[in-house]
């Protein structure tokens, strides 16, 4: 039960990892008039969940908690490597990096810590940092690959209801209908193949990249 509570803190909101300072191009799509109402919200998330969630970001989750299990550093390395030069813009990238640099200065506090090697992975991605975490507190990687997933959703959907804007019962909907999804693109990322790991997200890349020079903007850039 512990190891669950430890899962759920892992994926909390509240976690000071910057979960709500970017919003991963959604920001220029709503401005645009991409992303307007709760269905072309939901059929947004719903195509990276599909095209990046379940054949990249889980894949490679799944690599490193793997690896780490054997003490491959080497893969380590290789797959925290592979989630960066995955990253199609400068936006992603940081915030990428961003996040994995808080969960270096979090973890120790969490009696997690992190030698040398073990932090300069995790200042790459916050991949490392769950998948070294659940390696730590003994989390199953199928309730590890669920929660990453549900937390993505979670504070994307939040993001979209802040934007567009969209009330807190709208939001609820969607996070109660995608979640339904979780399940599915958990069990597909267990089967992907590795040599088609991968991401085909165009508009959230184009999207992306326009937010980069956003005029005006919440999120981070």
């Amino acid at each position: 039960m512990l190891a669950d509570l430890r899962l759920y803190q892992l994926v909390s909101p509240s976690l000071p990892v910057g979960s709500f300072t970017y919003s991963q191009g959604l920001e220029w799509a709503i401005e645009k008039g991409w992303v307007t109402t709760p269905d072309t919200l939901a059929n947004w998330l719903t195509a990276q969940m599909t095209h990046a969630i379940a054949t990249l970001e889980l894949p490679v989750l799944r690599q490193i908690h793997a690896n780490l299990a054997r003490s491959d550093w080497q893969q380590v390395a290789y797959w925290c490597d592979f989630i960066i030069a995955s990253r199609e813009t400068k936006e992603l990238r940081q915030e990428e990096r961003q996040r994995g640099i808080a969960f270096a200065r979090l973890l120790p506090q969490l009696a997690i810590e992190l030698d040398t090697t073990a932090s300069v992975c995790v200042k790459k991605t916050q991949l490392m940092a769950f998948a070294l975490a659940a390696t730590h507190w003994d989390i199953d990687v199928e309730k590890l690959c669920t929660a990453y997933a549900w937390g993505w959703l979670e504070n994307t959907v939040m993001s979209g209801v802040k934007l567009i804007p969209l009330g807190q019962s709208a939001g609820q909907h969607i996070l109660f209908t995608l979640a339904e999804r979780i399940p599915e693109i958990v069990a597909q990322s267990a089967t992907w193949p590795v040599d088609n790991i991968g991401s085909f997200t165009p508009a959230q890349i184009i999207a992306s990249s326009r937010h980069e020079t956003q005029y005006t903007r919440l999120f981070r850039s």
